[in-house]
């Protein structure tokens, strides 16, 4: 099966949620951990026990790993060892955007099978050019993996890029969204190319001209429910599209950490009122 297929098989199964796995600092703290990589490996496995059954995905983030150097990318690599071994799809949180030789690489680190880091896909930034990404579209494909791809992020330096004018006469979102709909034409029930859209950007995708019902793709959406969009925010911003929009949450539910059983409890009501906040205009 394809990414777009198993994603919306546990959508359906499941609920429009992706839990966040971002052992930050503060968490630790919370959860009366060290900051340390030991701490790291007693984080990813309370999250992944909570999250199975409860969650369509779980998001890590690679940052969180990767500033304790080896150690932290070695619980990286177990954390997503054991998520394919229990069936947990995974967004692999790296935004990787380079070209030729170097994006190939990235694709092979992430998304190749039996790779140490293999995952079920992997956030990418486009703006090397849509084209630059061309090395993980293609391996996506080839191996049924998932890509999303940085569109309209609701942070407050992102406008003056996303918004911009590409030399087509369109804005550079807009130009990301066309690309990822030209390769998702024809999958069923939804293509494997998915954007990443924040809840809270407004009329940014009314604005920009941006048809996401036609992207025939999932949409990794930031900032529903406790973030800020309730059912208004996400019909303005999402549409025709809601019924593909993976809602994302991380600290919100992390916080209700270390015990498992928080943690679950947290997941499920996230779950619950991301899929209400979807379905109600």
């Amino acid at each position: 099966m394809t990414f777009g297929s198993r994603l919306s098989s546990s959508m359906e199964e499941y609920g429009p949620l992706c839990v966040g796995i971002d052992p930050h600092p503060g968490l630790l703290e919370a959860w009366h951990l060290p900051d340390n990589a030991d701490s790291l490996q007693l984080f990813s496995d309370a999250v992944i026990d909570a999250s199975i059954g409860r969650a369509a995905a779980v998001k890590p983030n690679a940052a969180f790993f990767e500033r304790y150097g080896s150690r932290g990318m070695a619980v990286l690599e177990n954390l997503l060892g054991r998520c394919r071994e229990v069936g947990l799809l995974t967004v692999l949180d790296a935004k990787r955007g380079d070209i030729g030789s170097t994006m190939q690489a990235y694709a092979e680190a992430f998304l190749m099978p039996g790779a140490p880091f293999e995952a079920d896909s992997l956030t990418v930034s486009p703006y090397l050019g849509v084209g630059s990404l061309q090395p993980a579209f293609d391996l996506a494909s080839g191996y049924r993996k998932g890509i999303f791809v940085l569109a309209l992020t609701s942070n407050a330096e992102g406008p003056s890029v996303q918004h911009a004018i590409s030399p087509g006469g369109k804005s550079v979102a807009a130009d990301v969204a066309s690309a990822a709909t030209q390769l998702n034409l024809g999958a069923k029930p939804m293509g494997s190319i998915g954007l990443v859209v924040g809840a809270t950007v407004g009329s940014a995708v009314r604005d920009l001209g941006i048809d996401l019902a036609a992207l025939n793709g999932p949409i990794l959406a930031p900032g529903v429910g406790a973030q800020g969009a309730g059912p208004a925010e996400v019909e303005q911003v999402f549409g025709n599209a809601r019924g593909r929009v993976l809602v994302n949450q991380s600290r919100g539910v992390l916080r209700a950490g270390p015990s498992v059983e928080g943690l679950a409890e947290a997941i499920s009501l996230a779950s619950t009122e991301a899929r209400s906040v979807l379905q109600n205009p």
